[in-house]
């Protein structure tokens, strides 16, 4: 169960932000230095093959550009640079932490001309509308305060024509994978990052932020809420994950 992330500036941090705003970012300044690792552990590597289908769906091509809102520690943001070999790229968190991981990579996949990392709030991009060709959020959108509003902010940044897509945790519903998933989630997961990562409260977190985030099929609703076009939602092992795709509309077709 790769840990999510939500973006969030230092001066919003400062100006009213949120119990969870705050405690969220914590939990990722404590972590990132091991987030990789325990990503691995967690969910049993199943993350890195979620996003190569994930990528697959995308079908980028040369020149492709995109913003990858949550992006941490910028495994999805360098898999979309290498797939676009030539496209700008934009990741933004609100982890100084996590970002200072993901340079690193950068720069050892000497990507640092095609990437740009901004710190900055997903809540409120700091690019002008249709600039990107594709919009993607990872193991996010359950911790932002709205998650409406990053939906409509990343379709806001998309071309008419573009790609708003999201890997996301997700409920399975079919017994008894389901029981044996819960049991693993809420009661070995968090003693899990406790032992090996030294944090438990930051892994309890997680199973905690999937309460009341929507399953697979309202959040499609929400996609298109938005305004979004050809929902497609790909419940991804056993419905523990959930990849959600939505094309922002073209007046001009």
């Amino acid at each position: 169960m790769s840990v999510d992330k939500q973006t969030m500036t230092p001066d919003s941090r400062r100006n009213g932000s949120t119990p969870k705003e705050e405690h969220v970012h914590s939990v990722f300044e404590s972590i990132a230095g091991k987030y990789d690792m325990m990503n691995d552990i967690l969910s049993f590597r199943r993350h890195k093959a979620w996003r190569r289908f994930t990528m697959k769906k995308m079908n980028m091509r040369q020149g492709d550009t995109a913003i990858d809102l949550c992006c941490g520690t910028c495994d999805w943001t360098i898999s979309m640079a290498q797939a676009s070999e030539t496209g700008h790229i934009v990741g933004l968190d609100f982890s100084e932490g996590m970002l200072k991981v993901g340079r690193e990579k950068v720069a050892r996949n000497g990507l640092e001309r095609q990437i740009r990392l901004v710190q900055g709030n997903a809540m409120e991009l700091p690019f002008e509308d249709n600039q990107f060709d594709y919009a993607t959020i990872g193991f996010g959108l359950r911790n932002v305060p709205d998650y409406m509003q990053v939906l409509r902010e990343m379709q806001r940044v998309v071309k008419p024509g573009g790609m708003v897509v999201c890997l996301e945790l997700s409920k399975p519903t079919w017994q008894p994978f389901k029981g044996l998933y819960y049991f693993y989630f809420q009661q070995l997961l968090p003693r899990m990052g406790q032992l090996v990562a030294k944090r438990y409260e930051q892994y309890k977190w997680l199973p905690d932020s999937l309460k009341l985030f929507p399953g697979r099929e309202e959040l499609a609703e929400a996609f298109r809420q938005t305004g979004l076009k050809e929902v497609q939602a790909y419940p991804l092992t056993g419905g523990i994950a959930a990849l959600h795709i939505g094309i922002k509309e073209n007046r001009n077709v």
